[in-house]
């Protein structure tokens, strides 16, 4: 018999599985006491302590790599499905993330004897249709999921609703009847659950948890503190913010929203005091990314219709009676030409301007202090370097020798830079740094502080990435930076809102392309 209590859970989980099936495209299964196991069972599982699908897994192997031998497919599956009890939760976590993002590393033989290597995949985050026709990844969410632990044995629990991507358990949903607040989910559920004698294992391949009563909806990681769940408020930044359940399964298991996020929005964090952290991205901070990805997809069609020599137009004015002080921001879009002589009052001035107002203009990412920029930052030239085809340098400038150090340890704990990354000491030593092609390059922009006669480099794949930018991009170190790379694109990130009336930095770097307050 069924109890009220349960009825209620059960009546938001059947909600939540039909949204997913029918609004999302998933498919569903409710497996409590009706799955049977074996290789032809309902979900292929041997045994209820496996918690990957394994029959999924291998037929999705198959599918996404199908230049590879049965040998390198059989080692993929069983290096993503390898419990090694030495290891924690978030260790193997860690692992699975690398494999799932990146694909498995594999070997085998050739035909000549020659030991072969690549990486298998196992999700296609392009791709949803195969040459075939059919679909490349299966989205599967599983209601009421019996899983045994590992450790323990006989220690069993009973998922709510488990959503399987090519058969790994990646988003893993506590729900609680509607009535009940939300956060006993978190206290009386999952930290059990997360506990290595209990069924850690189910979150091995884990991208994010979520936990609801069917009203209100909150999401985190699996070292998330509850402090730390948020919400997911909106799928645009023009949307009116909502804090509802539908708003959380609409913006997070979408399908494309969902590979989105497992691809491009998780960073595990050494950098901080009391051990590695894993990230999951904010609401805003999908939102702020996105847009400004899509403007440098825009800024690589901007330069795919105006050639490298079409870019830069000449033009002449005449001097102002009073001469230009030295620290004055530049007017329009018009810098002073590095070649230029020095003029008197009423002779013409020879300047030159972007053929296009956007070229090298990415625009500016304004969030509220606290909102976790450093990560966003890291985000961003992640996603940039993935989705963006080129050899991209990615310049990170600010003002602060503090802020030059968190950003630059923040960059080296999640792994998107090392310690062997340039840090520029002095003005020569940015100037020879930019002359090579690093991957990135951090320096305050203080060191601008040489006189550029010639630029430093005239690549059009370095983008800057300027901190705090409405306080120090409108003197002589930024003049003197954009003279040195004619052809970079600037992103402007801030915590302040620019005011109503400060023209300047949306000159400098465009305008808002995203905006975020508490």
């Amino acid at each position: 018999m069924i109890t009220n209590i349960n009825s209620e859970d059960r009546l938001v989980q059947k909600t939540f599985a039909e949204h997913l099936e029918k609004m999302l495209g998933w498919e569903n299964v409710y497996a409590y006491n009706n799955e049977t196991f074996g290789p032809h069972g309902t979900l292929g599982r041997s045994s209820k302590r496996d918690v990957v699908l394994v029959r999924d897994l291998r037929a999705a192997v198959e599918r996404l790599n199908r230049d590879l031998p049965a040998s390198a497919l059989d080692q993929a599956v069983e290096k993503l499905t390898r419990i090694d009890f030495a290891r924690s939760l978030l260790q193997h976590n860690r692992e699975f993330y690398g494999f799932i993002q990146g694909g498995v590393p594999v070997e085998w033989r050739d035909d000549a004897g020659e030991t072969r290597h690549a990486r298998a995949r196992v999700i296609d985050f392009r791709n949803s249709i195969g040459p075939d026709g059919k679909p490349n990844n299966r989205f599967l969410a599983v209601r009421e999921l019996k899983i045994q632990g590992v450790r323990v044995p006989h220690y069993n629990r009973r998922a709510d609703l488990v959503c399987f991507v090519n058969g790994l358990p990646l988003v893993f949903i506590e729900l609680k009847a509607v009535y009940r607040n939300i956060r006993a989910g978190f206290d009386n559920n999952l930290t059990d659950y997360l506990n290595e004698h209990s069924i850690a294992h189910a979150f091995h391949h884990n991208a994010f948890l979520v936990v609801s009563n069917g009203d209100k909806a909150r999401y985190g990681s699996i070292t998330s503190k509850w402090d730390h769940f948020v919400e997911w408020k909106r799928n645009s930044e023009k949307e009116k913010g909502r804090v509802d359940a539908e708003a959380l399964l609409d913006g997070m298991l979408a399908k494309e929203r969902l590979l989105d996020f497992v691809e491009n929005f998780i960073l595990f964090d050494d950098s901080r005091a009391g051990g590695t952290r894993k990230i999951v991205a904010r609401n805003q901070q999908v939102l702020g990314v996105n847009n400004a990805v899509g403007s440098v997809l825009r800024q690589e069609e901007l330069k795919r219709q105006f050639p490298r020599g079409e870019r830069l137009v000449e033009y002449r004015v005449q001097r102002p009676e009073l001469p230009m002080a030295a620290d004055e921001s530049p007017r329009d879009h018009a810098y002073k030409a590095p070649s230029s002589a020095l003029v008197t009052a009423g002779d013409e001035l020879p300047l030159v301007k972007r053929a296009h107002p956007d070229l090298g203009r990415l625009g500016v990412f304004w969030h509220t202090q606290g909102s976790g920029k450093s990560y966003s930052m890291a985000f961003f030239a992640e996603k940039v370097r993935r989705v963006v085809p080129g050899n991209f340098t990615f310049l990170m400038t600010t003002d602060r020798d503090d802020l030059d150090d968190q950003i630059w340890r923040t960059f080296i704990g999640c792994g998107v830079t090392d310690e062997k990354t340039p840090r520029a000491s002095s003005g020569k030593e940015l100037q020879f740094i930019l002359r090579g092609n690093h991957r990135f390059v951090f320096s305050l922009i203080h060191k601008f502080n040489q006189p550029v006669k010639n630029p430093y480099s005239e690549r059009d794949d370095i983008i800057v990435i300027s901190d705090e930018a409405h306080r120090t991009q409108a003197g002589k170190f930024a003049r003197n930076m954009r003279l040195a790379l004619p052809n970079a694109a600037f992103i402007g990130f801030t915590g302040t809102p620019l005011f109503k009336h400060d023209q300047l930095t949306r000159r400098i770097f465009g305008d808002y392309i995203s905006r975020y307050d508490f």
